[in-house]
């Protein structure tokens, strides 16, 4: 053996030297072979605009059918109730008994207070004849005594003063106490039928609603949404919508009519992953929708909601809403996109008709059909470039810099591009990536399943209790 390796070791040195180039090498063309412009990876128009809800690039919220508002009370827990006049499910209007207070300690309470006023008065009285009396002394007392009968004087006015107070405060609380009584009966505020009534004590811990009775309005419905504060911005209100059924090709047509900055939605993801992000610290928050008419809904039900672009009016004119970022005007005069053309990238000129800036959204009415295939004009596209659907482009960069010997630096450095098209989009709660928001028969589908709970509470004094209307 070590004559044969002393007889041929230039041979073998030779062997080695290129056993160790091709470890180099071959990573190295192979990452050339797919590096960034050799391939634009296109998506079908189809799917970008979200005209088959696979990737749903026109964003939509969840959603949840809910009355138009709930009119609530809270019980005063100081005081029995002596009857209740209604049960849940009940219709009721406007202005009906809903229940009523024992005013057996009112009375009581009445009656005493009377008697102390009573007594604060004659007391009153009594201070003032003592300081008139003073008076009358201290004119006659010699010069010497002067200071001391004016002293006493200062402190009965003093002793005056208290009781004017005392008195006025006794005839606040008997006044208090007189409507209390007289509004022993508590009304309802609107018409509608009894939600809910919470035998507890108003106010216990653990009950998001702890009104004593809630009566929720009849007649049409609105839609609460849920929007995540990365796209809160994409909504206004006066903005017009349109509400999907999840089950069916049924379309409702409303107005954003508040968007609820001021309290958050709980913020669990509802079981939904958020690609590229920290699902966990995003906050959500309700919008409410106004419809123009909740026919077919049922309480309850959840929908989908997105922009109202058009899109479903008969006489609209015809064109295709596409995400500004997919359409290259660099030269305003001439806008065009990237198009799939057998195989090879070319561009293709395209008419914009309609520009809505506040959602990134334009229209193209010629140049563009929903088959067509295009990629994001980001650069490095080049015209007749190979395609390859965005279903093939690789996720991740070459790990064959993993084999490089003798040179180390290249381990890791890849020369993977990013996607075309963004990971997902997250919609109030919801991530729509790959299958996207797919209606399914249970009703269910993909999102957020929001509560029918509402919000904006507003409290003020009714009788002995505390009326909530939201």
């Amino acid at each position: 053996m070590k004559e044969f390796i002393s007889k041929h070791k230039v041979l073998i040195a030779v062997v080695l030297i290129a056993l160790i180039a091709a470890a180099i090498l071959i990573p190295r063309l192979r990452r050339a072979g797919s590096a960034p412009g050799e391939t634009a990876y296109v998506e079908t128009v189809e799917n970008l605009t979200g005209a088959n809800a696979s990737l749903g690039l026109i964003n939509r919220f969840a959603g949840v059918v809910e009355p138009q508002g709930t009119w609530s009370v809270n019980r005063n827990n100081d005081v029995e109730i002596k009857e209740i006049f209604v049960k849940e499910g009940d219709k009721v209007e406007e202005g009906d008994s809903l229940f009523e207070y024992d005013t057996l300690k009112y009375e009581e309470d009445l009656q005493q207070a009377e008697i102390d006023l009573e007594r604060l008065e004659n007391d009153y009285e009594a201070t003032q004849e003592a300081i008139a009396e003073l008076e009358k002394e201290k004119r006659k007392a010699s010069s010497s005594e002067q200071a001391n009968y004016t002293i006493q004087i200062k402190e009965q006015n003093l002793t005056l003063k208290d009781k004017e107070l005392d008195i006025e405060m006794k005839k606040a609380e008997i006044e208090k106490l007189g409507e209390n009584i007289d509004n022993a009966v508590v009304k309802s505020g609107i018409s509608g039928v009894i939600k809910k009534i919470n035998e507890g004590e108003s106010g216990s811990m653990g009950d998001d609603d702890n009104s004593f009775i809630t009566v929720m309005k009849v007649g049409n419905y609105r839609i609460k949404g849920t929007v995540n504060e990365q796209n809160i911005g994409e909504l206004t209100v006066g903005a017009s919508v349109l509400a999907h059924s999840r089950v069916n090709d049924r379309m409702w047509k409303g107005t954003i009519t508040k968007i609820d900055t001021e309290n958050t939605v709980s913020n669990d993801n509802n079981g939904y992953y958020i690609s590229g992000s920290d699902g966990s610290r995003s906050s959500k928050y309700p919008f409410y929708v106004e419809l123009d008419s909740s026919d077919g809904l049922i309480l309850g039900q959840h929908v989908y909601i997105e922009p109202d672009l058009g899109q479903a009016d008969e006489d609209a004119t015809p064109g295709i809403w596409l995400a500004s970022y997919m359409v290259d005007t660099s030269d305003p005069e001439h806008p065009f996109v990237w198009k799939d053309a057998g195989g090879r990238i070319k561009k293709q000129e395209v008419v914009i008709s309609e520009t809505m800036e506040e959602i990134g959204r334009v229209k193209i009415s010629q140049g563009l059909d929903l088959t067509d295939s295009i990629c994001i004009p980001d650069g490095t596209i080049k015209e007749g470039m190979k395609t390859a659907p965005m279903s093939e482009k690789p996720e991740d960069s070459d790990m064959g810099d993993m084999g490089d010997m003798g040179d180390m630096g290249d381990m890791g450095e890849g020369d993977g591009t990013d996607s075309a098209v963004p990971e997902a989009i997250e919609v109030g709660g919801e991530s729509e990536e790959g299958a996207g928001a797919q209606d399914s028969g249970s009703g269910e589908g993909a999102g957020a399943q929001d509560s029918g709970s509402n919000s904006g509470a507003v409290s003020g004094s009714f009788g002995a209790g505390e009326v909530i209307v939201n």
